[in-house]
């Protein structure tokens, strides 16, 4: 009977998978990640870095420096060359290289060129618009953060229009219609629209879980505010 890939555990020194209290197969590695559709984990031992089966055996004969787990049916890997995405066969997807490349997400890809350039690429390798930015998130929900060059930071869609006119100093990716961000005065949330949902600022802050979110106060404590940004309860005074 085969595993159940989210029932694999990582064991403890990282140099195998455990699957129902025993480890999944023989073989050792100098250090191995989690296991991702298809069945596929990153590992690494004296010949490079590379995935393995459920078995425990190299699904390809290739080689890398670097190799990461498989989102949206392509794996980030580090090459000679340069970085790249490659397919469960261990065929590079695109031609192209790039400086540093993130995971699949909603079939868009977070990379980094050789000249410093953050954006977003399609399953081609290609570019998904034609803006350069300072730094990029991966999309949720069909909405990533990016950073331009001056420090500014906001939403754009996967087509690489801005969502809203808001920028701030740091901003995260939208959680159940709220984000966090921060401006001169310190850390709130905001609306889709890009508009403060409250007027108050806190020293930091969670994501809402529920209509709530854990908060810190610039006097140290920790509170639990609601979407107006009202307190509940004081958690540590």
């Amino acid at each position: 009977m085969l595993p159940v890939l989210n029932e694999i555990e990582v064991s403890l020194c990282e140099t195998h998978h455990v699957w129902q209290g025993a480890p999944l197969y023989s073989a050792r590695f100098y250090r191995v990640l989690k296991y991702h559709s298809p069945g596929l984990s990153p590992v690494c031992d004296e010949t490079g870095a590379f995935h393995i089966n459920v078995l425990g055996e190299p699904v390809y004969g290739e080689r890398f420096i670097k190799t990461f787990g498989f989102y949206c049916s392509h794996a980030a890997v580090e090459a000679e060359h340069g970085w790249g995405h490659i397919t469960a066969q261990g065929h590079f997807l695109y031609p192209q290289k790039y400086d540093w490349c993130g995971n699949y997400q909603e079939g868009l890809c977070a990379v980094r060129d050789k000249d410093g350039n953050y954006f977003h690429i399609d399953q081609r390798g290609q570019r998904a618009y034609s803006e350069s930015y300072a730094y990029v998130g991966d999309f949720k929900d069909r909405i990533a953060v990016v950073c331009t060059k001056e420090g500014k930071n906001s939403h754009i869609n996967v087509e690489g229009k801005l969502t809203h006119h808001g920028q701030y100093q740091r901003l995260d990716v939208f959680h159940k219609g709220f984000a966090r961000a921060k401006d001169e005065r310190g850390w709130f949330h905001i609306m889709k629209d890009g508009h403060p949902a409250y007027s108050y600022r806190f020293a930091d802050l969670e994501p809402f879980y529920n209509g709530q979110a854990l908060a810190q106060t610039f006097k140290s404590g920790l509170v639990v505010i609601n979407t107006s940004g009202e307190i509940m309860r004081e958690v540590v005074s």
